[in-house]
């Protein structure tokens, strides 16, 4: 049931529900028209998917809770696959953030309703209290300090052996040191009931990038070629994981969004597959995430 938000003398506003379904139809309006006035959550999910029916009541009691600030728009993907195929979402429950018609944020996952709170509230930019273990040794990861983020992980699974986030983010210390076998070693840990979860995924991704980008090339080499060749989709496509590989993330967007912008089907969908691997890889709270997406969206939506 949609649930209306309520103006200052107490009256709901009309046509603007605070927890909502849409459509593929309607996905313009209850999302990127809508976004524009406020931040929109939308809950991607399906009847089948256990881990969504723990999330969504989550998602709907922290949005509730800021009185109109946020709202969630849920799109069933069995119904409506069209939009969700199109923003690369390959596992559910997947959340993202809208803002002013973009996507700028988002998770995958049911993550416990402390994390939903606090995401909610970088949203919005409200200051949110000390960060979680994992939160800091993520962090730390992303600063380059491998060292104290391994410590930390390993810490955590002392503490707490089947924290799958934990086991994750130690899996990709070692990728980010060239260390893949490790890393494979690593991820090997996670239990048979737990070796599908949404930070095994994305670490396995790390991993399956990390040993695809090893083989791409010298960057410089295929820098020329594709210069050449500039209607190449391989050689675009070559030079965008040799340029990952070497952390020039913003160009490794562009090679990859000219191949989207000129021939989208080339090699079945190749390029945006790709793009959707590195956003999974890099993380929703990236900035080449956040921009890549934009920049998808608008060619995907135009």
């Amino acid at each position: 049931m949609d649930t209306p938000i309520l103006g200052a003398d107490g009256e709901a506003t009309p046509g603007a529900e605070t927890v909502k379904n849409t459509t593929t139809q309607d996905f313009m309006r209850d999302v990127i028209e809508a976004s524009n006035e406020r931040p929109v959550l939308v809950d991607f999910w399906a009847p089948w998917c256990g881990p969504c029916k723990q999330l969504t009541p989550v998602l709907e009691k922290a949005v509730r809770a800021t009185k109109g600030a946020v709202a969630l728009v849920k799109m069933n993907i069995d119904d409506h696959p069209e939009i969700p195929g199109q923003m690369g979402v390959q596992s559910i429950p997947a959340v993202f953030a809208f803002k002013e018609g973009r996507p700028v944020d988002g998770f995958m996952g049911a993550l416990p309703e402390s994390q939903i709170n606090a995401f909610i509230a970088r949203l919005v930019g409200e200051t949110v209290g000390t960060a979680a273990d994992v939160e800091t040794a993520t962090a730390a990861l992303e600063a380059g300090d491998v060292n104290a983020a391994a410590q930390i992980f390993g810490q955590i699974m002392q503490d707490e052996p089947e924290n799958m986030e934990a086991l994750a983010g130690l899996a990709r210390c070692y990728v980010k040191t060239g260390d893949l076998d490790r890393a494979e070693q690593t991820l090997a840990l996670a239990p048979p009931n737990k070796a599908d979860s949404a930070p095994i995924a994305a670490a396995q991704s790390a991993l399956d990038l990390a040993r695809k980008s090893s083989d791409a090339g010298d960057v410089d080499t295929l820098r020329a070629k594709a210069a050449q060749s500039p209607d190449d989709p391989q050689a675009q496509f070559d030079l965008a994981l040799a340029l990952n590989a070497s952390g020039d993330r913003e160009e490794a967007l562009d090679a990859l969004l000219s191949i989207v912008a000129k021939n989208r089907s080339w090699n079945d969908d190749a390029a945006r597959k790709q793009l959707v691997q590195f956003f999974e890889v890099w993380g929703p709270a990236d900035p080449a995430t956040t921009s890549g997406r934009q920049r998808l969206s608008s060619l995907l939506f135009a």
